[in-house]
């Protein structure tokens, strides 16, 4: 029986495990700082155990460049993140060492950002008929819960709000999971460093998109002035948002059967000799 499928945006999680414990994780002469790796493996553990012990278990990472062809379009996209601390950056090797040691595949698909690889995996797993779990908090991939067999897994929150369905986005946004591209180019995506319109914010943008309209269905007189002036920049913000479901990713990645049973976060450690 072909298992479900457990995809994990892995610099969320590694992101998570850094800034979310509540002391550094070092090593035993206190020289090193282990947070990250020894963060990444327990949260991932904790996440099979309590959501996931029968599903495939595959992990996601963005390219160094991954956000450069989005980047050629608005020059302004991502460009106010900071740059990545340095133990932040040395854990990212570190947690790939520690994915093969417990057998977790991954992938970091040269000039790829995460979404696109999750957003290809989940297109071709439904098609085969795999229910799909993704492990984020990033609600870009809610456009991907117009398919029924995909909800979004976040375990940072308390258990009853952990999964988001397409049934959940209507009632919450005013907007089905389909539109979310356009739905989030009109009231911008600060993450991402899309403005989206001034003067349009998640009610507005919710009323524009009423009875699933998308934005090239808006009536003009629905739009104010200076909102149709900037259209085409809207237009381009949607595009960005948009994950490609296409990516060109290697054949196989996927095996379809369960990933073992992972072990406690320490004896990854202690195997890799990182104490």
């Amino acid at each position: 029986m072909t298992a479900p499928l457990l995809l994990v945006d892995g610099h969320y999680l590694l992101h998570r495990a850094w800034y979310g414990f509540p002391t550094r994780i070092t090593s035993r002469d206190n020289t090193i700082d282990r947070t990250g790796v020894f963060g990444f493996a327990a949260l991932l553990r904790k996440a099979q155990a309590e959501h996931a012990e029968r599903a495939e278990i595959f992990v996601a990472f963005d390219s160094e460049n991954g956000s450069q062809s989005r980047a050629g379009q608005d020059s302004a996209y991502k460009a106010q993140r900071p740059t990545p601390e340095p133990g932040l950056i040395k854990s990212l090797a570190l947690v790939k060492k520690a994915l093969d040691h417990t057998g977790v595949r991954w992938l970091e698909q040269d000039g790829c950002e995460a979404d696109d690889v999750i957003a290809t995996l989940t297109t071709s797993a439904c098609a085969e008929g795999r229910a799909v779990d993704i492990m984020t908090s990033d609600k870009d991939y809610i456009q991907l819960l117009s398919d029924l067999s995909v909800r979004l897994l976040n375990t940072g929150v308390a258990m009853e709000r952990r999964y988001t369905a397409g049934a959940h986005i209507l009632p919450r946004y005013g907007v089905l999971a389909e539109q979310w591209p356009d739905f989030r180019a009109l009231m911008g995506d600060p993450a991402d460093n899309i403005p989206g319109i001034r003067g349009i914010g998640a009610k507005t943008a919710a009323r524009l998109l009423t009875n699933g309209r998308r934005l090239e269905n808006v009536p003009d007189e629905e739009l104010r002035p200076a909102w149709t002036a900037q259209w085409q920049q809207v237009l381009r913000w949607r595009e960005m948002i948009k994950l490609d479901t296409k990516t060109a990713v290697p054949d196989s990645l996927l095996t379809t059967t369960p990933t073992t049973p992972l072990p406690m976060a320490g004896q990854v450690l202690e195997a890799l000799d990182l104490w």
